[in-house]
């Protein structure tokens, strides 16, 4: 094994032992990485059973955690090492933030014996709106007064430039 391939892997074992440790703790078996070149700029834990916020997966604490110590252009090369397969939530945000790769170690066919796994989801987002397990709908506003919101947003944007 290369070594590149060697850090690869060190980098994923760190996940998953922070994901062991968040266990010990109480929490929920996800750990996260956030590399950059070969050093990691930030690492997390799911918080969700601290905060009773369903968004603190390990994947997303790493991320706001790089953005704040590093900067957001940080994360546009950057790997994050995950424990689990990232949900659909996760999987957005580390795209949305241009993470450049993602390789994670226990897949959802790993966690579905043990509740664990978001395939139900990422099945549910693939249909078409109307068809989702979750009422989705467009509803266009009139808005007579110019500028738009979308209007206003571009017009406040191009001044701070």
């Amino acid at each position: 094994m290369g070594d590149a391939q060697n850090a690869k892997q060190r980098f994923l074992r760190e996940a998953i032992e922070l994901a062991r440790d968040n266990v010990r703790a109480g929490g929920r078996p996800f750990g996260a990485v956030v590399v950059r070149g070969n050093a990691v700029i930030a690492r997390a834990v799911n918080e969700s059973h601290l905060s009773q916020d369903v968004t603190d997966h390990a994947e997303l604490l790493a991320l706001r955690a790089a953005t704040r110590e590093h900067g957001p252009a940080a994360l546009r090369s950057a790997t994050v090492y995950a424990s689990g397969h990232p949900c659909p939530m996760c999987l957005a945000a580390m795209r949305l933030a241009g993470v450049g790769a993602v390789a994670y170690a226990y897949s959802n066919e790993d966690g579905a014996p043990f509740d664990l796994s978001t395939s139900e989801l990422y099945a549910d987002l693939r249909r078409p709106f109307a068809e989702q397990s979750m009422p989705i709908r467009h509803m266009p506003q009139d808005e007579a007064s110019s500028p738009t919101l979308y209007e206003e947003w571009r017009q406040a944007h191009d001044s701070r430039i």
